[in-house]
């Protein structure tokens, strides 16, 4: 399978379940203010790795991903009437760690700048 179309069809994925975010479409309360960053499918198209992140405490990005992760059947059955696949691909949720672990390089540079390290 092609990578540039499991891209493609990993970004139509991610701007459809920000819309449901967006817009409500999701009602779970476990869920707070989280935002899809990126998606990673399986080259078969079959499994996709939503990835998100929240400011927050741990235990409101852990509610967040089980509200998500709890609410992945209504989100593929969404994904099924919006998009003209043939196979919509299981969704699972991670919490991206990315964002707090680049935020925390960052700090460490504006320290050593501010203590004359570099």
């Amino acid at each position: 399978m092609n990578s540039r179309r499991s891209e493609r069809v990993g970004d139509l994925i991610k701007e459809e379940i920000a819309s449901m975010i967006l817009h409500g479409e999701i009602k779970d309360p476990r869920i707070g203010f989280v935002t899809i960053t990126r998606v990673d499918l399986t080259p078969d198209l079959k499994e996709a790795r939503v990835y998100f992140s929240q400011l927050g405490k741990k235990e409101e990005k852990d509610k967040s991903r089980n509200g998500l992760n709890n609410a992945s059947g209504y989100i593929r059955r969404y994904l099924a009437r919006r998009l003209d696949l043939r196979h919509i691909p299981t969704v699972s949720f991670f919490f991206d760690e990315s964002l707090e672990y680049s935020e925390r390089i960052e700090k460490v540079i504006r320290e050593m700048k501010e203590g004359g390290s570099l």
